[in-house]
Protein backbone atom coordinates (compact mmCIF):
# COMPACT_ATOMS: atom_id res chain seq x y z
CA UNK A 1 0.00 0.00 0.00
CA UNK A 2 1.20 3.25 -1.00
CA UNK A 3 1.87 6.35 1.45
CA UNK A 4 -0.98 8.27 0.43
CA UNK A 5 -3.59 5.65 1.21
CA UNK A 6 -1.51 4.11 4.42
CA UNK A 7 -1.92 7.84 6.43
CA UNK A 8 -5.82 7.59 4.43
CA UNK A 9 -6.69 4.54 6.41
CA UNK A 10 -5.13 5.40 9.56
CA UNK A 11 -7.03 8.96 9.60
CA UNK A 12 -9.92 6.91 9.00
CA UNK A 13 -9.53 4.62 11.83
CA UNK A 14 -8.57 7.42 14.09
CA UNK A 15 -11.46 8.43 16.16
CA UNK A 16 -9.91 11.85 16.98
CA UNK A 17 -6.98 13.96 15.60
CA UNK A 18 -3.60 12.58 14.52
CA UNK A 19 -0.03 14.82 14.41
CA UNK A 20 2.25 14.72 12.20
CA UNK A 21 4.33 13.99 14.27
CA UNK A 22 3.12 10.74 15.24
CA UNK A 23 2.49 9.94 11.71
CA UNK A 24 5.65 10.24 10.76
CA UNK A 25 7.35 8.38 13.31
CA UNK A 26 4.81 5.41 12.85
CA UNK A 27 5.26 5.48 9.33
CA UNK A 28 8.72 6.42 9.27
CA UNK A 29 9.08 8.68 6.45
CA UNK A 30 10.27 12.20 5.86
CA UNK A 31 8.74 14.76 6.03
CA UNK A 32 8.67 16.02 2.73
CA UNK A 33 7.19 12.60 1.45
CA UNK A 34 4.86 13.08 4.64
CA UNK A 35 3.66 16.59 3.69
CA UNK A 36 3.61 15.83 -0.09
CA UNK A 37 1.11 12.77 0.96
CA UNK A 38 -0.84 15.10 2.98
CA UNK A 39 -1.09 17.71 0.55
CA UNK A 40 -2.07 14.68 -1.96
CA UNK A 41 -5.08 13.66 0.19
CA UNK A 42 -6.17 17.42 0.70
CA UNK A 43 -6.25 18.34 -3.04
CA UNK A 44 -8.48 14.97 -3.89
CA UNK A 45 -10.97 15.11 -0.71
CA UNK A 46 -11.46 18.94 -0.31
CA UNK A 47 -13.52 19.74 -3.39
CA UNK A 48 -17.64 20.08 -3.01
CA UNK A 49 -18.06 17.32 -4.67
CA UNK A 50 -16.30 14.68 -1.67
CA UNK A 51 -18.42 13.79 1.21
CA UNK A 52 -14.89 13.74 3.37
CA UNK A 53 -12.87 16.49 3.46
CA UNK A 54 -9.22 16.44 5.41
CA UNK A 55 -8.68 18.75 8.37
CA UNK A 56 -5.49 20.47 8.85
CA UNK A 57 -4.59 22.49 11.83
CA UNK A 58 -1.75 23.64 13.97
CA UNK A 59 -0.23 19.87 13.29
CA UNK A 60 -3.00 17.63 13.89
CA UNK A 61 -4.91 15.72 10.57
CA UNK A 62 -8.79 14.68 10.79
CA UNK A 63 -10.73 13.08 8.19
CA UNK A 64 -13.94 15.20 8.99
CA UNK A 65 -17.40 15.62 6.55
CA UNK A 66 -17.99 17.70 3.99
CA UNK A 67 -19.52 20.79 5.85
CA UNK A 68 -22.01 21.70 2.91
CA UNK A 69 -23.09 18.59 4.49
CA UNK A 70 -23.25 19.76 8.05
CA UNK A 71 -27.32 20.54 8.32
CA UNK A 72 -27.89 16.73 6.75
CA UNK A 73 -24.92 14.88 9.45
CA UNK A 74 -26.59 16.74 12.46
CA UNK A 75 -29.95 15.78 11.84
CA UNK A 76 -28.68 12.01 11.22
CA UNK A 77 -26.50 12.28 14.43
CA UNK A 78 -29.54 13.59 16.47
CA UNK A 79 -31.48 10.75 15.10
CA UNK A 80 -28.85 8.05 15.11
CA UNK A 81 -28.32 9.12 19.01
CA UNK A 82 -31.86 8.83 20.06
CA UNK A 83 -31.75 5.40 18.46
CA UNK A 84 -31.36 2.26 20.51
CA UNK A 85 -27.72 0.85 21.48
CA UNK A 86 -26.40 -1.64 19.23
CA UNK A 87 -25.17 -5.16 20.94
CA UNK A 88 -21.44 -4.41 20.11
CA UNK A 89 -22.25 -0.68 21.40
CA UNK A 90 -23.62 -2.42 24.48
CA UNK A 91 -20.81 -4.54 25.06
CA UNK A 92 -18.14 -2.08 24.40
CA UNK A 93 -20.07 0.40 27.04
CA UNK A 94 -20.08 -2.76 29.29
CA UNK A 95 -16.33 -3.84 29.21
CA UNK A 96 -15.36 0.05 29.71
CA UNK A 97 -18.03 -0.30 33.24
CA UNK A 98 -16.61 -2.98 34.55
CA UNK A 99 -12.46 -2.81 33.70
CA UNK A 100 -12.25 1.08 33.25
CA UNK A 101 -10.12 3.16 33.33
CA UNK A 102 -9.21 1.18 30.20
CA UNK A 103 -7.34 1.57 26.90
CA UNK A 104 -8.11 1.34 23.04
CA UNK A 105 -5.43 -1.48 22.66
CA UNK A 106 -6.95 -2.95 25.61
CA UNK A 107 -10.68 -3.38 25.12
CA UNK A 108 -10.01 -4.46 21.45
CA UNK A 109 -7.99 -7.15 22.86
CA UNK A 110 -11.22 -8.08 24.94
CA UNK A 111 -13.35 -7.62 22.74
CA UNK A 112 -11.70 -9.40 19.65
CA UNK A 113 -12.56 -6.45 17.08
CA UNK A 114 -11.97 -2.79 16.12
CA UNK A 115 -13.87 -0.13 18.36
CA UNK A 116 -13.08 3.13 17.09
CA UNK A 117 -16.63 3.60 15.55
CA UNK A 118 -18.29 2.58 18.60
CA UNK A 119 -16.34 4.44 21.13
CA UNK A 120 -17.09 7.78 18.76
CA UNK A 121 -20.67 6.60 18.82
CA UNK A 122 -20.22 5.97 22.74
CA UNK A 123 -18.65 9.29 23.23
CA UNK A 124 -20.78 11.81 21.19
CA UNK A 125 -24.17 10.11 23.28
CA UNK A 126 -22.42 11.13 26.42
CA UNK A 127 -22.04 7.38 28.23
CA UNK A 128 -18.23 7.47 27.64
CA UNK A 129 -15.28 10.09 28.50
CA UNK A 130 -11.54 9.87 27.13
CA UNK A 131 -8.97 11.13 29.71
CA UNK A 132 -5.18 11.05 29.62
CA UNK A 133 -3.59 8.73 31.31
CA UNK A 134 0.20 9.91 32.60
CA UNK A 135 0.97 6.44 33.98
CA UNK A 136 0.12 4.55 30.46
CA UNK A 137 1.38 7.63 28.20
CA UNK A 138 -2.07 7.39 26.02
CA UNK A 139 -5.93 7.88 26.11
CA UNK A 140 -8.23 5.95 28.38
CA UNK A 141 -11.96 5.48 28.71
CA UNK A 142 -14.68 5.32 31.62
CA UNK A 143 -17.76 5.53 31.79
CA UNK A 144 -19.61 8.65 32.23
CA UNK A 145 -21.44 10.94 34.95
CA UNK A 146 -24.29 11.15 32.63
CA UNK A 147 -24.02 6.59 31.85
CA UNK A 148 -24.14 6.24 36.08
CA UNK A 149 -27.19 8.90 36.10
CA UNK A 150 -29.35 6.75 33.50
CA UNK A 151 -28.99 3.95 35.11
CA UNK A 152 -29.36 5.76 39.19
CA UNK A 153 -26.05 4.41 40.22
CA UNK A 154 -23.93 6.56 42.35
CA UNK A 155 -21.14 5.17 41.28
CA UNK A 156 -19.65 2.56 39.28
CA UNK A 157 -18.91 -0.33 42.00
CA UNK A 158 -22.77 -0.61 42.60
CA UNK A 159 -23.30 -2.55 38.89
CA UNK A 160 -24.08 -5.93 39.53
CA UNK A 161 -20.98 -8.50 40.08
CA UNK A 162 -18.55 -5.16 39.39
CA UNK A 163 -15.95 -7.00 42.09
CA UNK A 164 -16.04 -9.94 39.79
CA UNK A 165 -15.76 -8.73 36.65
CA UNK A 166 -13.25 -5.76 37.52
CA UNK A 167 -10.91 -8.43 38.78
CA UNK A 168 -11.63 -10.78 36.76
CA UNK A 169 -8.17 -13.39 36.46
CA UNK A 170 -8.42 -14.45 32.96
CA UNK A 171 -9.11 -10.68 31.53
CA UNK A 172 -6.21 -9.45 33.62
CA UNK A 173 -4.20 -12.41 31.96
CA UNK A 174 -5.08 -11.19 28.13
CA UNK A 175 -4.62 -7.85 29.01
CA UNK A 176 -0.81 -9.00 30.86
CA UNK A 177 -0.53 -10.69 27.44
CA UNK A 178 -1.14 -7.78 25.83
CA UNK A 179 1.21 -5.43 27.49
CA UNK A 180 4.01 -7.87 26.55
CA UNK A 181 3.25 -7.25 22.64
CA UNK A 182 3.19 -3.78 23.27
Amino acid sequence: MNLTATIESLLFASAKPVSLASLKKALQVEETALREAVEDIRRRFNVDSSGIHLLAHEGQLQLITNPLAAETVRAFLKQEQTAELTRPSLETLTVIAYRGPITKPELEQIRGVNCSLILRNLAVRGLVEERDDAARLQTVYVVSVEFLRHLGLHAVDELPRYEEFHANEHIDQMLKELAGQL
